[in-house]
């Protein structure tokens, strides 16, 4: 008799991870970027019971897996069997916010970015709108 093991990721993790892998998306983690990912997990509601040492562990992961010619699919795998729906606007929005947070978004982020959102099937007025008050939060 076999055991199941219990999920990897906690809700939380997974936030974290994909904003580690946003800012990862372009090889270029910017301190603006970890700034906001810092900001992120200490100030709102959904991280109050967050272990913050756990960011180092969930960012290695995030690495590891970029490093593995299937690495974005496991993390988004992951993400998926993690992630309650109730949060996958959450994590978009997070994943918009750090990909602001430096004022600059390139190629890869843009297209990271439309991976999530395909990924965790989000609808695109509500996308557009997620997009528009992060472009909002971080004018210069």
């Amino acid at each position: 008799m076999s055991e199941q093991a219990p999920h990897p990721m906690s809700p939380q993790d997974c936030l974290v991870a994909l904003m580690v892998a946003v800012s990862a998306s372009d090889e270029n983690i910017r301190t603006a970027e970890l700034v906001k990912i810092q900001s992120a997990v200490n100030m709102l509601p959904v991280f109050a019971d967050y272990d913050i040492d756990r960011v180092a562990r969930i960012s290695q992961t995030v690495f590891d897996l970029f490093e593995q010619e299937d690495g974005l699919e496991a993390l988004f795998g992951l993400i998926r069997g993690d992630l309650p729906e109730r949060l996958f606007e959450t994590a978009y929005a997070l994943s918009c916010d750090v990909a602001a947070a430096d004022g600059i978004l390139g190629e890869t982020e843009l297209e990271f970015l439309a991976e999530v959102r395909y990924e965790l099937n989000i609808d695109r007025l509500h996308a557009a709108a997620i997009e528009r008050g992060a472009r909002a939060r971080h004018m210069v």
